[in-house]
């Protein structure tokens, strides 16, 4: 695809680049957006009736089997060339922050260093009680786990629905995006607060916001550059541009 020669000059040459990434960005690897539908056995339940502490207190075993199915489905794909992408940008960049709305660990495994995870991540368990204790998913075992250390439920390390956003790395996504200099908002819906609202804060501030999609989004009439496609055909090229050339 055409990338505008002014873009990659600015990628190029900026000291500070934020990206913020959604469920689209993971579907390319052959995940399930978390607004599909559930099929199978799972047909009867909506996401979000399994992905909320009420559901969790009612029936663990049924949520920890639900959340361990879309650990393994997350653990057999792999990154693709948009994760590949992000973390070759991070490498070539002064200051590169990546913020995710996924779960699922992909960036992570594609060599991203300095990731955001604002909603948790599928491959650790916590504390239901929040004493502190997080692990590994594979170092805990049975359908209702307890906590080594009080005694409390295990469970999965992600943010449910009505639960909040861990503050400190909100707080840290907040201030790299007012103090970028270039922001990429990248296969997300542009819908789900608060995120949604960081390329906002970042354009506040004066930083140019680049959007990589499938389809316009609410935050589309506010972008700089709007560039139509899949995050893994688009920022391979952007990153060639800017810093192979």
């Amino acid at each position: 695809m055409h990338i505008p020669k002014d873009l990659v000059e600015l990628i190029h040459s900026s000291a500070r680049i934020v990206a913020l990434t959604g469920a689209g960005i993971s579907q390319e690897s052959g995940l399930r957006t978390f607004r599909d539908k559930l099929d199978g056995l799972w047909a009867q339940y909506k996401p979000e009736d399994l992905a909320t502490p009420g559901a969790f207190n009612r029936n663990p075993g049924i949520v920890w089997e639900f959340y361990n199915i879309r650990r393994l489905k997350a653990c057999e794909v792999e990154p693709n060339p948009g994760h590949l992408a992000l973390a070759e940008m991070e490498k070539n960049s002064e200051r590169f922050v990546l913020i995710t709305q996924n779960v699922d660990g992909l960036h992570t495994r594609a060599g991203s260093r300095n990731v955001l995870e604002l909603h948790g991540n599928i491959t650790r368990v916590k504390c239901s009680r929040n004493c502190g204790i997080i692990t590994e998913w594979e170092e805990i075992s049975g359908s209702s786990p307890a906590c080594p250390k009080c005694g409390a439920k295990i469970r999965p390390d992600v943010v449910w629905f009505g639960e909040m956003l861990p503050q400190g790395i909100l707080k840290s996504a907040m201030q790299a995006a007012r103090e970028s200099d270039v922001f990429l908002s990248i296969g997300t819906s542009a819908l789900v607060q608060p995120a949604a609202s960081l390329p906002l804060m970042a354009k506040q501030n004066g930083a140019v916001i680049v959007e990589v999609n499938l389809e316009e989004t609410p935050l589309t009439p506010l972008v700089d550059y709007f560039l139509l496609g899949k995050a893994g055909e688009v920022l391979p090229e952007l990153v060639r541009a800017a810093w192979f050339r």
